[in-house]
C-alpha cells in the first residue's frame, strides 16, 4: 500500500534558535517569535487547496524546549470543553504531532488551552526500545488501545498502539484569545497558542535511534501542525487545515510531517527586532 502523497512534497523548515525567551503567554509578541519565520498558510488536510481563513505557524528552540507557536484567524472563536484529556477534537483546536523512529506524539488545545495527549507507538517496534519501563506506555495499561489511524486504513508501517494515559512531563501551553468566546454578537480577531515541549521529555521518541536531546545543528526531526474548525466554510472545506497536505483526513501519517531541520542560528534579521 503507498501513502496517500508523494513523501517528496512534503516541505522543509528551518528552526532557528531562539534569540530571546520567549514571554510563553500565548501572546507571541516577544521578539524572538516577531524574528521567527513564519509557515506557509495552512492548506486543506485533504486536497492541499486553499482555506478560506488565515493559519500559520513557527518553531523556535533552545536547549531547554522546542518552542512552537500557531497564529489563527478566526471572527467567532468557540470552546466547550475543559477537562484535561477530553475529546478536544469536537472544538476547534489546533494539533502538533511530533514523530520519533518508532512513535509518535500528538498534543491537541483548545481556545480554553484544554489539551488533549497521546503517544502512538508502532507495535513492530515495541520490543527495540524500553516502553515496557515507562508505566503509562505497557501495553496492559488500561488507557491503552489498538489504533488504525483515522482515514488511512492499514498504514504500511502496519498497527500501532495508542497509549491514551500518557502525559509529557513538563509541557506548557498558553492560548490568547483576540476577542470573547463563545459571543456570536461579537466579531472576534482570533486566537493564537503558545506551546514549549521540554527536550527532556522526548526521549522516549529519541532514544530509540540514538538522536540528540536537544538537537545539533542540522538535525532534522518530523513534525505537523495543524488546525481543526467544527464551522466548515464551504462543502469542499475538509474542517482539517495543515502545514503540509496528506490526501486524506489523517493527521497520523508521520511519513507526511514537514521536516524540520534545527539551525544554531538565530532568525535572520533577530538582533535587529
Amino acid at each position: 500500500m503507498q501513502l496517500p502523497r508523494p513523501v517528496h512534497e512534503v516541505p522543509t523548515y528551518t528552526a532557528h534558535r531562539a534569540a530571546t525567551p520567549p514571554d510563553g503567554d500565548g501572546r507571541l509578541e516577544a521578539a524572538c517569535w516577531r524574528a521567527a519565520p513564519r509557515s506557509p498558510r495552512f492548506v486543506d488536510l485533504v486536497s492541499g487547496a486553499p482555506t478560506a481563513l488565515d493559519t500559520s505557524a513557527a518553531i523556535l528552540w533552545d536547549d531547554e524546549h522546542l518552542h512552537v507557536g500557531f497564529w489563527l484567524e478566526q471572527p467567532q472563536v468557540t470552546a466547550t470543553l475543559t477537562e484535561r484529556d477530553a475529546h478536544i477534537w469536537l472544538d476547534d483546536d489546533v494539533e502538533l504531532f511530533i514523530a520519533g523512529a518508532d512513535a509518535y506524539y500528538e498534543l491537541e488545545v483548545n481556545a480554553f488551552n484544554t489539551v488533549y495527549e497521546v503517544l502512538f507507538v508502532w507495535d513492530e517496534a515495541y520490543g527495540r526500545a524500553d516502553y515496557d519501563g515507562v508505566p503509562a506506555l505497557r501495553r496492559d495499561h488500561p488507557q491503552a488501545a489498538p489504533f488504525d489511524g483515522v482515514g488511512l486504513s492499514g498504514h504500511p508501517r502496519g498497527p500501532r498502539t495508542g497509549f491514551w494515559g500518557y502525559d509529557l512531563p513538563g509541557l506548557r501551553t498558553a492560548v490568547h484569545v483576540d476577542g470573547t468566546i463563545n459571543d456570536d454578537r461579537v466579531v472576534d480577531r482570533g486566537w493564537r497558542v503558545e506551546i514549549a515541549v521540554p527536550w527532556a521529555a522526548l526521549g522516549v521518541l529519541a532514544e530509540p535511534d540514538g538522536r540528540a536531546l536537544p538537537p545539533r545543528d542540522g538535525d532534522e526531526w518530523r513534525i505537523a501542525l495543524s488546525r481543526f474548525n467544527t464551522r466548515r466554510a464551504s462543502p469542499d472545506d475538509s474542517g482539517g487545515w495543515a502545514w503540509s497536505p496528506h490526501g486524506v483526513w489523517d493527521s497520523h501519517i508521520p511519513e507526511l510531517f514537514p521536516r524540520i531541520r534545527f539551525s544554531s542560528e538565530p532568525p535572520p534579521g533577530a538582533a535587529a527586532v
